[in-house]
């Protein structure tokens, strides 16, 4: 059964940290795109970052890019985004998502995991 399983989320201080997990089960994560993205109740789900499956290259969005790092590791199957200097705006339930082909966009993810919540707040 495939399944992705996103952790680590929780209540943070801006100016803090959190590291969030995708856990992969039922299929090698590595030859897939993975992708992290992020919602606010009643706005559109957005784009976060991605990793692709085979060059490993990463991308961000504008909002995110120099503080938040993408990385995967194959051996246990999971991909991680670390998010440093977190600011109120990043408050979202964050999710990650399996694409089999390397495009980053929602449209194109194949596998969906439940979500996460992220609370940046003083």
């Amino acid at each position: 059964q495939v399944q992705l399983v996103e952790s680590g989320g929780g209540l943070v201080q801006p100016g803090g940290s959190l590291r969030l997990s995708c856990a992969a089960s039922g299929f090698a994560s590595d030859s897939y795109t993975i992708g992290w993205f992020r919602q606010v109740p009643g706005k559109e789900r957005e784009g976060v970052s991605c990793i692709s499956g085979l060059s490993g290259n990463t991308q961000y969005a504008d909002s995110v890019r120099g503080r938040f790092t993408v990385a995967r590791d194959n051996a246990k199957n999971t991909v991680y985004l670390q998010m440093n200097s977190l600011k109120p705006e990043d408050t979202a339930t964050y999710y990650c998502a399996a694409s089999e082909s390397s495009w980053c966009l929602e449209t194109y993810m194949n596998y969906w995991g439940k979500g996460t919540l992220v609370t940046v707040s003083s």
